[in-house]
């Protein structure tokens, strides 16, 4: 019968569900999927090809905008596509409401430096202090950070 064994006198035993290992497999799942979201770096532009870093911090989030400069020349703020005189907009009014703010710049690495540039004045004038451009680490110098 399922579920049931017969010991030595004929004595049947009730088949117990051992609860505490389900919990511990559970709690593995949960810490496992915690420390891979913490350390999946998100970005806020439209998806582009970075230009590659040995020097590449990680990039925080908040009070921060995305700026990206595709191959094509275009600028997206965040992950909208925008034209110029709507940038320059959005830079006065991000500056108002975050004063400390920061921009970065997303830019491919197929764009133009001149582009780029245009990104870093406009930020200037618009009293930005704070524009960073965003890389990815090289693959090498990510072996010896993990060294």
């Amino acid at each position: 019968m399922a579920g049931t064994s017969m010991a030595g006198g004929g004595e049947r035993k009730k088949a117990r569900i051992e609860i505490i290992p389900l919990i511990d497999v559970i709690f593995f799942l949960l810490a496992t999927f915690v420390l891979f979201t913490l350390s999946l770096n998100k970005t806020e532009g439209i998806k582009v090809i970075l230009p590659q870093s040995q020097t590449g911090e990680a990039r925080k989030t908040d009070g921060t905008a995305t700026v990206t400069v595709t191959d094509t020349g275009s600028i997206a703020w965040d992950k909208e596509f925008i034209t110029l005189e709507e940038f320059i907009l959005r830079l006065k009014t991000f500056h108002l409401q975050n004063p400390d703010g920061e921009v970065l710049i997303n830019g491919d690495e197929s764009a133009l430096f001149s582009q780029v540039i245009y990104v870093f004045d406009e930020a200037r004038k618009a009293d930005i202090t704070t524009v960073k451009v965003e890389t990815k680490v090289k693959a090498q110098a990510r072996q010896q950070q993990a060294q």
